[in-house]
């Protein structure tokens, strides 16, 4: 209970500090998915009159996308930048000395921010929804539990491997060029840049024994009823797997 009432204080501290800076965080949120929210456009003109590619109706296409946006503004975590910069500078070992686990406040800090630019988003996403219902007709999404399951997994995933990325600043000297290189499968395989199902069946085969389609593409394929039933729980399952491995 005392590790809970210190979890929750900096919850508290560090959700203030993310509203201090609610103009930057409007203006990162923008930043990271605006190719999400002009891609539907590429993709309403491939169809060129053709009911579905790889499954996906124009409206589907559509609506992954935009869900695409909204959850990676949650789930998809960059700590490893400010925290291989404090493992450098020394600033880590401050909080080896504090009453609190250094796992505690990184996780604090980190899913204070997230929340932050989840709700920015809020807006944003509808006004995107309200234009392409313009265009065509979107897909029915279904937010239940689940869903919501599935996109607190997949922060907890993308989490853990970031955290893992930041702990190599104690072994490298250099560890920003493996951060940029990262991001070159991690955008890939989370089903960011395309749906997974559009992608040749070789990597679609990688994709699955690899984190990151655990990130984004499982909430995102759960929301617009790609995943249903028996094959939506041995995804969160699996997701479940990569949370634990990471811990």
């Amino acid at each position: 209970m005392r590790l809970l009432s210190k979890l929750v204080a900096l919850l508290k501290i560090y959700i203030a500090d993310s509203l201090a800076y609610r103009a930057s965080a409007f203006i990162w949120m923008l930043t990271d998915v605006v190719h999400c929210l002009v891609m539907p456009l590429v993709w309403l003109s491939a169809y060129g009159g053709r009911e579905t590619i790889a499954g996906y109706t124009p409206g589907e296409m559509v609506t992954y996308y935009v869900m695409i946006a909204f959850t990676t503004n949650f789930i998809v975590s960059h700590l490893m930048w400010d925290l291989s910069m404090e493992i450098k500078e020394g600033v880590l070992s401050q909080w080896l000395l504090r009453p609190v686990p250094v796992v505690w406040m990184l996780f604090a800090r980190n899913i204070s921010w997230r929340a932050l630019r989840m709700v920015l988003f809020v807006p944003v996403a509808i006004l995107a929804l309200w234009y392409y219902s313009r265009l065509t007709t979107l897909s029915p999404l279904y937010l239940g539990w689940e869903f919501w399951l599935s996109v607190l997994m997949g922060h907890l995933v993308s989490f853990w491997v970031a955290y893992a990325l930041a702990c190599l600043a104690f072994w490298l000297q250099e560890t920003q060029s493996v951060f940029s290189l990262y991001y070159a499968p991690m955008l890939l395989l989370s089903g960011w840049v395309a749906p997974i199902a559009l992608m040749p069946s070789w990597l679609q085969t990688i994709a699955i024994v690899f984190p990151f389609r655990y990130t984004t593409a499982v909430p995102v394929e759960i929301a617009i009823g790609k995943l249903q039933g028996e094959a939506m729980w041995l995804e969160i399952g699996l997701q479940a797997v990569w949370v634990l491995g990471g811990a």
